[in-house]
């Protein structure tokens, strides 16, 4: 394998000190001099080093001011069957929910359809808004089927489903189907989350399945393109 150019050596020793909290998000990094003594590099191969970075907006430069860590966006692992709280769990923040609306209704034709049961049928609808920290990250709207939740809670949906699904009710979860779309927010959605209702948002709606083949919820999930990236990987046959 061929050696990596040396300015690309530096951005990834900046990306580890990011990665273990060395440098943190919202600070500046060492000044230009400084980091040319620590690698032992010239100015033009640090300032390379920075300038791949800042482009692909791990750092932010402030003219005048120095050099700062812009804060990740969560990469989504779209294949990968987790928790919000997983997702997060790695920079080691705290997660927490405001449930708005908890109800129980009958499911529009479409649910039921979704649902896999008849519009005769009760499911619980929820709202819930996603932080981390006092951050509005996600809001969040589910449907489930109250047959197969009888026992489901407020105080649940403040925390993880997951959790109580397979952990109380020891049920397994086997498996998603994931559309994503980008939207423009609806007024409310954009006050949820604290931004311009100009700015595009990602949609996600996820069908969620049992091991049996039992769907067991059906979501609708709205995230700030300025938290959250999704990034898939696709072979050629």
């Amino acid at each position: 394998m061929a050696k990596l150019p040396r300015y690309r050596e530096i951005a990834d020793a900046i990306r580890t000190k990011i990665d273990s909290g060395e440098c943190k998000v919202g600070e500046a990094l060492p000044t230009e001099a400084e980091l040319v003594k620590e690698f032992a590099a010239s100015r033009v191969t640090v300032r390379q080093a920075l300038k791949l970075l800042i482009e692909n907006n791990e750092l932010e430069s402030i003219q005048g001011s120095g050099t700062y860590v812009k804060e990740k966006k969560v990469n989504y692992d779209i294949y990968q069957q987790s928790t919000f709280e997983e997702k997060w769990a790695h920079l080691g923040l705290h997660t927490h929910s405001d449930v708005l609306t908890f109800e129980v209704m009958c499911p529009s034709l479409t649910m039921a359809e979704n649902l896999n049961i008849t519009e005769k049928d009760r499911v619980y609808y929820v709202k819930r808004v996603r932080y981390i920290e006092d951050n509005p990250i996600t809001v969040e709207e589910t449907w489930m089927p109250l047959a197969l939740f009888p026992d489901l809670t407020y105080e649940v949906m403040r925390h993880s489903k997951y959790d109580y699904i397979e952990n109380t009710k020891k049920l397994v979860i086997d498996r998603s189907e994931q559309e994503v779309i980008p939207i423009l927010p609806p007024k409310e959605i954009a006050t949820l989350l604290g931004i311009d209702p100009s700015q595009p948002i990602i949609e996600k709606r996820t069908r969620s399945f049992l091991q049996d083949n039992t769907v067991f919820e059906y979501s609708i999930n709205t995230f700030k393109t300025t938290d959250y990236k999704f990034t898939l990987v696709s072979k050629r046959r």
